[in-house]
């Protein structure tokens, strides 16, 4: 870290808060650097500094390890840190059992379960989040799915001024008199409930969405509330 890292991330790796939380906390006088109250968000921190926040220290250290966690989001916990409606969030379940702060890759919406990344390197999630991974989708649908809702939907489409990209759908087979069946559907990107969206628009609703496998990482059979470390990073 010869040139250092801006404060609020120095902040964020040690685990203290989110970035954002971080520059809120500068901009109030809450952050000493050295022993000395920190008044530009953009001054640099190198390892060895103390960073005081409330009256309390921190060293930054290099860190060890950079990893990665695959996790199956259960149903009903929200991707954030904090929820501003006081609902359960993904990290409050992962205290026992990631020892360190992490972040996630992206997030899965409250009512959707399977594959979410953990890692401990903010680099590496903007990285994951910014390629062009393939996101795959176990959907249960309803209603009545056409051939040419699937021609539309895979070739792009507009939404209330939004642009989807192409998202292809794989199917067995469309049987007409069956409303309710299971499809798989592939992303690219993944804009906030593209999947349940895109249906909704053909008066197809999702009642069940499951995210089994982000580019090189998969469920690998893992069952909800399960959490595995499965790369350390160079």
């Amino acid at each position: 870290m010869i040139e250092g890292v801006r404060l609020n991330k120095a902040i964020s790796i040690l685990g203290i808060c989110s970035r954002r939380d971080a520059d809120k906390l500068i901009l109030d006088k809450k952050v000493s650097l050295n022993h000395k109250i920190a008044k530009d968000l953009g001054i640099k921190v190198f390892y060895g500094d103390i960073i005081s926040v409330f009256g309390k220290d921190y060293i930054l250290q290099k860190r060890k390890e950079k990893k990665v966690w695959t996790y199956y989001k259960p149903i009903g916990l929200v991707t954030t840190h904090k929820d501003e409606k006081g609902r359960k969030t993904v990290f409050d379940g992962l205290k026992d059992k990631i020892n360190e702060r992490v972040i996630s890759v992206g997030r899965l919406d409250l009512n959707s379960e399977g594959l979410l990344l953990l890692t401990n390197d903010s680099d590496f999630s903007k990285q994951a989040e910014t390629s062009n991974w393939k996101r795959y989708y176990k959907v249960r649908i309803f209603g009545k799915l056409t051939s040419e809702m699937i021609s539309k939907i895979q070739n792009g489409i507009t939404i209330d001024n939004i642009n989807y990209a192409p998202m292809e759908i794989q199917i067995s087979k469309i049987i007409p008199l069956v409303k309710n069946q299971w499809i798989t559907c592939v992303l690219t990107e993944g804009k906030n409930r593209e999947i349940r969206k895109i249906f909704n628009h053909f008066q197809i609703s999702v009642n069940r969405l499951i995210r089994y496998k982000y580019g090189p990482f998969d469920l690998a059979g893992m069952k909800p509330g399960e959490v595995r470390l499965v790369k350390t990073l160079n």
